[in-house]
């Protein structure tokens, strides 16, 4: 029987879909979200998902053969639809009959769902993300098995509406029916209950677990997070309406600032015809891997980008991931008995 018997419950088509113990997906962190972190997380009995971000074919395929070695229970992968190499990546994930797959950053295109899916319709499953109600009903109908519904509080990229209304839109119109995990903001067991209440399958959460113990984060990226309160996540500022940047949610610090200048810079380049559009775009999102990895990696928290969602506030200490999902569920637990 369940430690979490009412959070387990309402959990289950979750868990049964993920084929995890505790439907909480650990968001795909560029740099976070690797071999160490996934695995503790899957180990754990939560669902790790592996960021492939900007990796090669090669990179990606050796992340997963790692990730294998250190936990034989389900994960996924995470693909961005704009990447060169989709299809690719997404054979990668075939032969490593990875059970999971996250298309992520815009529209899949053309083909790309029914790639992972298989010709059987059984290879793998596919997660979306959905920032609005009638993208939700159009992904689902191309053949996604789950979504991901992520408010402007996460971290990282984000949308323009909060995870509240994002759930109220949504939820009651499409959990009955269909698998919904809900992001963004989440840092207590407590938002977990009330979203498990609505509807929903399960949660996603990346701040929390960016500070956990098995985190390769550097020791100075942590630190930040100790330090920051939730006002201190700041979305990016777009100052070009030519440059549809996405939003990016980070700690203020001097990157926040030599992001704007970036982006000034871009646009000059553009006016004086020295780059084309898509090659702006390209160098806007190459400041940004270069500068998380600074700050992943090497510990600029200066310089580098500090990607953190308005949870951070909640992130005080690290701890192991075991002890973050235990707490996270006890929370929940307590929070739907006081109904």
């Amino acid at each position: 029987m369940s430690q979490y018997p009412k959070t387990s419950a309402l959990m289950q088509r979750g868990t049964d879909f993920l084929g995890c113990k505790t439907a909480i997906l650990c968001g795909a962190m560029s740099w976070v979200s690797e071999r160490n972190l996934v695995s503790a997380i899957s180990n754990a009995g939560g669902f790790g998902v592996i960021a492939c971000g900007a990796m090669t074919p090669e990179l990606l395929d050796a992340e997963i053969a790692a990730t294998k070695a250190l936990t034989a229970r389900p994960f996924g992968v995470n693909l961005i639809t704009m990447h060169p190499q989709l299809f690719d990546l997404i054979e990668v994930c075939r032969r490593h009959a990875v059970s999971h797959v996250v298309l992520a950053g815009g529209i899949p295109p053309k083909g790309s769902i029914e790639a992972i899916k298989g010709e059987s319709g059984h290879d793998a499953r596919v997660i979306c993300f959905a920032p609005t109600l009638a993208l939700a009903k159009k992904l689902l109908r191309s053949g996604a098995d789950a979504l991901v519904i992520e408010g402007m509080e996460a971290g990282g990229h984000i949308g323009p509406v909060s995870t509240s209304v994002l759930a109220q839109e949504i939820l009651p119109e499409l959990a009955e029916e269909h698998l919904v995990f809900v992001a963004g903001g989440i840092g207590r067991g407590e938002a977990i209950a009330g979203y498990l209440e609505m509807g929903a399958a399960g949660v996603q959460l990346g701040t929390r677990f960016a500070c956990a113990a098995e985190s390769i984060a550097h020791p100075d990226f942590k630190k930040a997070f100790f330090r920051a309160s939730a006002r201190d996540a700041v979305a990016s500022v777009q100052v070009d309406p030519r440059l549809p940047v996405i939003p990016v949610r980070a700690l203020r610090n001097k990157g926040t600032e030599e992001f704007t200048a970036k982006q000034i810079e871009v646009a000059g380049m553009l006016d004086r015809g020295e780059l084309e559009m898509d090659e702006a775009q390209l160098q806007i999102e190459h400041y940004w891997a270069g500068a998380l990895r600074r700050a992943v990696i090497g510990g600029d928290v200066e310089g580098g980008s500090l990607m953190a969602g308005q949870s951070v506030g909640m992130v005080k200490a690290e701890e192991p991931v075991a002890q973050i999902i235990a707490t996270l569920m006890a929370e929940c637990e307590a929070a739907l008995g006081r109904r």
